[in-house]
């Protein structure tokens, strides 16, 4: 890897935000684990610098934010779009789900997941 993604120094905190998941991240690595997607590979809790992301694909390079409430903050917004900002520059899209879509609506957000795959797909930026 280079030196802006899985960084070694961060490689505790990505450890401990994967075996402390939340109930959303739970469900949907479920979905997302073993390729069950359209075939593609997704990793829990990626580096990007000093961020990271719920899940990300580095073939497609999607990454995938499950949002709790603390998200709806105004300063948590400043801080999220930032980041996100941040993180767009490496050509990285994102997709932003709630807790409670991942928990009440899997279904849908699944089907989005794969609704960006293959706009993705068409766009070329895969091959």
């Amino acid at each position: 890897m280079t030196i802006h993604f899985n960084r070694h120094a961060d490689r505790d905190k990505r450890r401990f935000l994967r075996n402390n998941p939340t109930p959303a991240e739970k469900q949907l690595w479920k979905f997302l684990q073993n390729r069950k997607v359209l075939g593609y590979k997704f990793r829990r809790q990626y580096g990007i610098d000093s961020y990271v992301v719920d899940f990300y694909c580095p073939k497609l390079k999607l990454a995938i934010e499950i949002d709790g409430e603390i998200h709806q903050w105004e300063m948590m917004k400043l801080s999220d779009a930032m980041r996100q900002e941040y993180i767009e520059q490496f050509k990285i899209v994102f997709l932003r789900f709630t807790n409670a879509a991942v928990l009440k609506e899997i279904k849908k957000v699944i089907s989005t997941i794969e609704d960006e795959i293959k706009n993705l797909r068409d766009k070329n930026v895969i091959g």
